[in-house]
Formats: structure tokens, C-alpha cells, sequence
């Protein structure tokens, strides 16, 4: 009673949830702040349910808000009573898509880093990821054997050669001592069940017309039913371990093998090859397994080749609908290339997914690879995760969950940056403003929530608010906003409530309500 009687009384009130945790804040000239966590502390926020009548907002700031939780109350609506220069108004019966989810990549690097940490850094790490008092994730990537981000380039049964039943498959060091206890301490740890997606860079080297793990390649088409099997088998030895895989992809980034794009592991496709492969390999492969259930992306690849890795592969092979659940989409390219071109999925097959499989920052030659308490990262994130997320994607999925400072270990210096950067001497690490991007979504978007129609109305030379919401399970509204410039009133109307909403400035804003 008596915090309703507060509330009365102020538009936005500052509240710390009981568990709530503040960032131990590192100002970085001339750039934001990096939290850190080390033995004895590691920030914290559980998300705040709700009443009926409140709202409660969550503020992310270039100036250094993280995560500042605020409660407010609605009014009822009254036609011309909100007056405001940018309102947002909020339709809850008109539904998109459902969210499948959010989280990052369990590679070796990223596994090998969380080892090198004391066992309660390991602790915080995984809490502040997948559990109640973090980000929530409920998505992981994995590589099916070795990729850029491991310490040098391996597959499984490598030896022998040729071996078409594949013999010697077994799995690696670092998926036993690395990645899946990695895995496993996350699924202990989060709040809803975690789907992992499995995706090769590149298989055995004989299997492949160079004979190499990178460089311009083809799978040598006797290997066909040998490579499908390779991801059967994989899945196999993971449920062996604990860890069910939910999908996987037909191979990472195919164009690199075809115009020899990397230094990296690789295996080129073209378009008819993949196909003939799906359609009379993997496919089959799957379906026919005790593993029928298993999801299959293809594509995998930058958002430009989605036609050509979905609409143009089915309509040279439609059998392949009867075993594609949906396609990849990769982040590095979607700054030169526009976000209607995901619709070229929606349009002609409503009923295939499309789900954001890999990004990072300091991926171009020119940038710097990691780049402590960037702001300009963290928009980054978000503005392309609420972009995709306007354009019927499911989901989004990190890359490297935690890099060290050089923003590795990889084996082709392939060096990017991470949410999380750990300093394995100092016995650290620190959780980058992308980090609380990613949480602004995957926090309060749960598993099963639907996208629901937002109309944003600005006036005249007023930039607009990058914003995306969605309705979800727990029966509340969430809305998602990012504000580039200067600090400004929102107004929100959702049914017969409105009230003025306060965003700081170059901030991501995160409201949460009760559906009417």
C-alpha cells in the first residue's frame, strides 16, 4: 500500500529490486563504462513483475546507466491528452511472429576463457548469461568441431582418410574439457530450456576437393551421404553427453569457400549442389533417425545471399521444403544491405522461420578489435536486433560469448570483440555496454512471445525512436526503445492507457506492463 501511495505522487520512480546488483562501473575515456565482475562482486538485475496499472522500465545509458530500473503508473486515455512530439501506440491484437529466442556462441575460444577464470568468476559468468539474475539467454551456438575461434583448425575423423562410415568420429578435447561443460553449466543455470544449434565450418579435410580446411573448396560428392552422417553422428555424441542439440545449419558462410573470402575454415557450396545435398542426404539422414525432431537452417550465411540460399535453392529443388525448418542470417553485411530483403522468406513461405545465427563487432580489418566501454558497439546490437526482430526474425544469436583482450584465442587472427572480455591475470572481467544490449531484449522477450504491431507517430524534424514490442507469455507487454539523441518525453498508448514516458539520452530503454 504504501509504495502505491509513493507512486501516486511521481511519474517515474527510481526502484532497486531487492536482488538488484549495481554495476561496478569503469569509466573508459572517452567512451562509456565497462562493469566488472572479479571474485568478490559481480553486478546483478532480476526483472521486477508488473502490478496492474504500473509499468516498470529499464535504462541502459552512453553516460552509464545500466540496467536502472523505474516504476510508473498509467493513466487512462483521453483523446488529444497525450501531447507529445514522438508517441508510440501499441496494438496487441495484431500479432507476428514467435520469438524462439536469444542468446550467443559456446565456441572454444569462448569456453577456454570462461576456464581460464577462478571457479566463482566460472560462477558469475554463467549466472550473468543464462540465470535470473542475468541475461536470461535460452539460444547457444556451437561448432561441430573446430572453427576460427579454437586454437587450431581440427574436425572429428580426420583419420582415416576416406573412412565413408566414419569410424574414428569422436569428439574432441575441447568439446569435453571446454565446450560442454560450458554448455551444461548454462542449461543448470537458466530459466527455460536452452536449444543449442550446431553448425560446421568445415568438415575432415578429405572430404573436400582442396583438401584443406580453408580455401576455395567443394565437398567431393562421394562424401555426400558421408557429410550428413558426420552431423548425425555429432548430434549423437552430444545427447551422449547432455546436451540435446535443437537444430543446425548446412554449413557455415558457404560463399567463403566459393570465392576463397577467408582465412578460416570453410566449405563452398553453390546453390544447386546444396540442394541435391538436403534433398537427398541430410534430409533423409535426419528425418528417418531418432533424431527426426532436430531442426534444419540452411543458408547460414550474410543477409544479401538469403534469396539465393532460400527462394532460388527451392525453387530448383522444392523437395528441400519438406526438410528446411528455416534459414540463417549473418550480421556483417545487413549495414549495406536492407532488412526488406528478409521478407523474400515471409512473402513466399510464411511458414519457414528466419533466425540470426552469428554477429560481432570488430569484425572489418580497419576496426579496432576490441574496443572497451564502446557505446557505438552496443547501438549496433540493438539497433540490428530490433531491426531483424521488425522483419519476422525469431531470434538472435551472439557470437563469442567472452573473449580475452586481444579478442581471441584464434587460430587465424581473426580477433573480434565480445560482450564479455575476460582478464584472465587480473582475474576479471568485464561485462561491454553490448552486453546489456543484448539483455535489453533477451531478458524480458521470452520463448513464445509474439511481435505485435507498433505505430510510431514523430513530428517534424523530431528523429525518430528505433523501437519494437512484443506480448508475451506472462500475459505483459514489452516494449523496446532505443533513443540516439537528446533526452525526451515519449508518449505510449496501449488500449485504454497512456502516460509519458522519460528516455535519456543515447540510451535503450526496456518498459514492461500487464496486457489489458
Amino acid at each position: 500500500m504504501k509504495l502505491f501511495l509513493v507512486l501516486l505522487f511521481c511519474v517515474h520512480c527510481t526502484i532497486a529490486g531487492e536482488y538488484d546488483k549495481p554495476c561496478a562501473a569503469r569509466q573508459i575515456p572517452g567512451r562509456s563504462v565497462v562493469c566488472v565482475c572479479n571474485e568478490t562482486y559481480c553486478d546483478e538485475v532480476v526483472r521486477q513483475p508488473p502490478a496492474p496499472g504500473q509499468y516498470v522500465i529499464y535504462t541502459t545509458s552512453e553516460s552509464g546507466l545500466r540496467f536502472n530500473k523505474t516504476v510508473g503508473l498509467f493513466q487512462k486515455y483521453r483523446k488529444g491528452s497525450l501531447k507529445c512530439s514522438t508517441c508510440i501506440g501499441l496494438d496487441p491484437m495484431t500479432r507476428f511472429q514467435r520469438v524462439e529466442g536469444f542468446g550467443g556462441a559456446v565456441t572454444d575460444a569462448a569456453a577456454i576463457n570462461w576456464k581460464s577464470l577462478p571457479d566463482v568468476l566460472q560462477k558469475y559468468l554463467v549466472k550473468s548469461y543464462a540465470s535470473e539474475y542475468g541475461l536470461e539467454y535460452n539460444m547457444l551456438r556451437v561448432p561441430i568441431g573446430g572453427c576460427d575461434f579454437s586454437t587450431h583448425p581440427y574436425a572429428y575423423n580426420e583419420l582415416p582418410v576416406n573412412d565413408t562410415r566414419l569410424t574414428n568420429f569422436t569428439l574432441a578435447p575441447e568439446d569435453n574439457i571446454y565446450k560442454i561443460p560450458l554448455i551444461k553449466s548454462l542449461m543448470t543455470a537458466a530459466t527455460a530450456p536452452i536449444h543449442v544449434v550446431g553448425t560446421t565450418w568445415s568438415p575432415p579435410p578429405w572430404m573436400k576437393t582442396n583438401n584443406n580446411f580453408s580455401g576455395f573448396s567443394r565437398l567431393r560428392r562421394e562424401f555426400y551421404q558421408t557429410y550428413a552422417d558426420y552431423h548425425l553422428k555429432f548430434i549423437e555424441k552430444y545427447e551422449a553427453a547432455g546436451v540435446p542439440v535443437w537444430g543446425i545449419t548446412t554449413t557455415n558462410e558457404p560463399i567463403n569457400g566459393v570465392f576463397n573470402l577467408a582465412k578460416f575454415n570453410t566449405l563452398g557450396w553453390d546453390i544447386e549442389n546444396m540442394g541435391e545435398w538436403i534433398v537427398n542426404n541430410l534430409g533423409p539422414t535426419i528425418r528417418n533417425s531418432t533424431y527426426k525432431d532436430v531442426k534444419i537452417f540452411t543458408g547460414d550465411d550474410q543477409r544479401f545471399t538469403l534469396p539465393f540460399w532460400f527462394n532460388v535453392l527451392l525453387r530448383e529443388h522444392p523437395k528441400a521444403l519438406e526438410y528446411i525448418y528455416g534459414i540463417g542470417v549473418h550480421f556483417y553485411a545487413d549495414r549495406i544491405t536492407p532488412a526488406s530483403i528478409l521478407s523474400a522468406v515471409t512473402i513466399s513461405h510464411p511458414d519457414k522461420v528466419i533466425l540470426a545465427t552469428e554477429a560481432s563487432e570488430g569484425s572489418y580489418p580497419w576496426q579496432e578489435k576490441v574496443e572497451l566501454g564502446s557505446w557505438t558497439r552496443a547501438v549496433s546490437y540493438i539497433t540490428d536486433i530490433i531491426e531483424d526482430m521488425n522483419h519476422n526474425v525469431v531470434g538472435w544469436i551472439d557470437w563469442n560469448m567472452c573473449l580475452n583482450t586481444e579478442g581471441g584465442p584464434n587460430w587465424a587472427r581473426n580477433f573480434v570483440d565480445s560482450p564479455i572480455i575476460v582478464n584472465a591475470t587480473n582475474k576479471e572481467f568485464l561485462k561491454q555496454p553490448m552486453f546489456y544490449a543484448m539483455g535489453h531484449v533477451s531478458k524480458f522477450v521470452p520463448r513464445d512471445s509474439r511481435r505485435i504491431k507498433l505505430t510510431e507517430h514523430k513530428s517534424f524534424l523530431v528523429s525518430s525512436v528505433k523501437s519494437v514490442a512484443f506480448l508475451t507469455p506472462r500475459s505483459t507487454i514489452v516494449l523496446i526503445m532505443y533513443n540516439k539523441g537528446s533526452a525526451r518525453n515519449v508518449g505510449i498508448k496501449c488500449g485504454k492507457k497512456q502516460t509519458l514516458v522519460r528516455l535519456e539520452a543515447k540510451s535503450i530503454t526496456t518498459m514492461e506492463f500487464l496486457s489489458d
